[in-house]
Parts: structure tokens; C-alpha cells; sequence
């Protein structure tokens, strides 16, 4: 099993809490991508908790109605794992020929994985020359729990499918909303169900990684809350209005605000984290996806409280659409950043 490579025809799946999202592209990063082939099917949030024997072949029958769905025939299948799952972070080692360089580095990776690597599924990419010193290498390293990673594989892969790679959702996420070649650092954050994930990519490399919990199922429990109502009410007042202050007399926004306050200070600490390492780094601008998509003016309070260009991400950048599959997204478009970017791996 490899955590971050994979080659040959395959599709991305993305196991999200209470859906699935499955893409299949051709191309590539230097000529662009086309869609082929995609599905976004809900799922019950305990279908995805259950760790029984019988909730995993009941989530397998799932993912392999998904596929079907799409119309998708290979077998070969990219996983997103969950940050929750992962342990992700960027290391600095000696600079060395590349050769040299991964035959010591797969010897010393134990120092960087927070777990025996017995237990561990890890793996490495090499980013390249340190930003901060040219005598210095910077290398990701990523590592999943053997028994996690295990049970995951052996309950797709008795639907049929076989899994060429997985990839923490993160890394999936940064590479379908970066913007290559910027001069300043970009951070781009998946507003999630439970958590938000957070990356700064810099150079065209992630620099930073990290995953703060909370997300919309926070935000509805304190909008249920606050007005008495119930939690499906509640997410769509959340979808609804927003952070928009004429809306539902300001009511919901200042429900909101007052938890994403702390969100955005999670964000800053993340901005000073990484500008205290990269001296001469700058984020230049914040990239959301995922819910924070889809809530009015969450980019605009972002932007308001660190004072740094923020947009809504999208993750179709690079993807040709037609104008039926452009329609058929629409109302769920800006979840799917973690499932094209798994699409997006390089296939050289």
C-alpha cells in the first residue's frame, strides 16, 4: 500500500460523514483535466461510524452503489483519509542526492511518525530545498494507523475494488484549490461536517498541515440551541442566511459569529505558526471550501477578522465540465475539493 502515490487508470473516493463523492478524470496537471465520470450520494452519519462486521459490508455496498452509479469501471480506487486518521507534517533533514537522500531517509522515519512504526502505514514525499536553507531538505511525512488502515483496505476491497493509493484528505484538498506559481503563501480551508481542515501551501508545496475540530455540525447544535428548533431547521437557516446580519433579524448571524470567532483565531495562530518559520513567507490570500462554500459571507467575516483576501475556493479549476454535469453539481459543487484532488494525482 502506498499513502501518497498511485499510477494507472483509477477513480477518487472521498467517505465524508454524511455523504460519499466519487470522481473519475482524465488528463493531466499540464494540459488540464475532463470529468468523466462522478457521484454524490448521502449516507447516514452512523453507517460511517459503525465498525461492526455488518456496518462495514453495509458501508461497502454503499460505496459499490456509488460506483455502479456512476457508471465507473475500473477496479483501481483512490482513498481520502481522514484527517482524524492521519498524522501529517513536514520535516527538514541534510540536503543529499535524491538517491542518497531516500535510502537514509526510509531508515529514519520512525523519528517522525508518533507511533511504533510497527503500527504504522507511513510513507514520504520530498519537497524539495528548504525555503529557509539551501542546506536543508524538507520532506512531508505521513502516517496512518496500521489497524485503521487495514480494516479500511480489506472492507472496500471485498466489494471488488482495489485500492492503488490513499492520501490524507488534506493533501487531496490543497492540490484541487492551489494556485501555482503565487508568490505568496495561499491557505486553503475545508469547512467540514465535524472538523476544518487547514493547509498553507507555499511555493506550490504544502508547508503546513494541521486539521481544528468543530465544523457545521458545531454551528447547528448552538443555532438549535439559541432558538429552540430542530437540527435539520437549523442547517437550513445556517445554509440560508448565514453570517447576513438582515437576515432572520441578525439572529442567526450572531449565533454564528460568536463560534467562528474562535475559528478565525484558529486560523490566525496557524498564519503566525507558519509565518514565524518561513521568514520570508507570506499568506497572501485564504481559500475556503467545503461548507464554508456554501454559508453566506463566511468569506467575507474571515477576511474581516485577519484582514487577508479571502475567497471561496474552487475546486473545479482545472476540470472541463460540460454544462449538464455543471448543473447536475451545482447544489454540492464545493464538496468535492478532497475527491478531485485524489483525481488529480499525477499519473507520470
Amino acid at each position: 500500500m502506498n499513502l501518497l502515490h498511485g499510477v494507472g487508470d483509477f477513480f477518487s473516493l472521498d467517505i465524508g460523514t454524511n455523504s460519499m463523492r466519487i470522481v473519475q478524470l482524465s488528463g493531466n496537471s499540464q494540459h488540464g483535466w475532463t470529468l468523466q465520470k462522478f457521484a454524490y450520494v448521502p449516507i447516514e452519519q452512523k453507517l460511517v461510524q459503525d465498525s461492526s462486521e455488518l456496518g462495514k459490508k453495509r458501508l461497502g455496498e454503499a460505496i459499490l452503489g456509488a460506483v455502479n452509479q456512476a457508471g465507473i469501471k475500473t477496479k483501481n480506487v483512490a482513498l481520502g483519509l481522514p484527517a482524524s486518521k492521519t498524522f501529517t507534517s513536514i520535516v527538514e533533514t541534510e540536503t543529499l542526492p535524491e538517491k542518497e537522500l531516500r535510502k537514509t531517509f526510509k531508515y529514519e522515519m520512525d523519528k517522525y511518525v508518533p507511533m511504533a512504526m510497527s503500527d504504522a502505514k507511513a510513507d514520504y514525499v520530498i519537497l524539495g530545498v528548504s525555503p529557509n536553507d539551501p542546506a536543508k531538505t524538507e520532506v512531508l511525512v505521513s502516517s496512518v494507523a496500521k489497524d485503521f488502515a487495514e480494516s479500511t483496505m480489506e472492507m472496500i476491497e471485498k466489494t471488488g475494488l482495489n485500492i492503488i493509493a490513499m492520501e490524507p484528505e488534506p493533501l487531496a484538498m490543497s492540490r484541487a484549490l492551489n494556485t501555482p506559481g503565487a508568490i505568496d503563501a495561499t491557505m486553503a480551508v475545508d469547512f467540514g461536517q465535524n472538523s476544518a481542515d487547514i493547509v498553507v501551501m507555499y511555493k506550490d508545496q504544502p508547508r503546513l498541515v494541521r486539521s481544528v475540530p468543530g465544523g457545521l455540525t458545531m454551528l447547528m447544535k448552538a443555532v438549535t440551541n439559541s432558538l429552540g428548533i430542530r437540527e435539520d431547521q437549523a442547517k437550513q437557516f445556517i445554509l440560508k442566511f448565514g453570517l447576513d446580519q438582515t437576515q432572520a433579524e441578525g439572529q442567526v448571524m450572531k449565533i454564528l459569529s460568536t463560534h467562528l470567532d474562535a475559528f478565525a483565531s484558529e486560523l490566525g495562530k496557524s498564519i503566525r505558526f507558519f509565518q514565524t518559520k518561513y521568514l520570508n513567507g507570506k499568506v497572501g490570500g485564504i481559500v475556503l471550501s467545503g461548507y464554508a462554500g456554501m454559508i453566506p459571507l463566511f468569506p467575507e467575516f474571515v477576511e474581516s477578522k485577519l484582514n487577508i483576501p479571502t475567497t471561496q475556493g474552487n475546486p473545479w479549476q482545472f476540470v472541463r465540465t460540460t454544462a449538464e454535469q455543471q448543473q447536475a453539481l451545482m447544489p454540492v459543487a464545493s464538496e468535492f475539493a478532497v475527491a478531485i484532488g485524489l483525481s488529480e494525482r499525477s499519473n507520470d
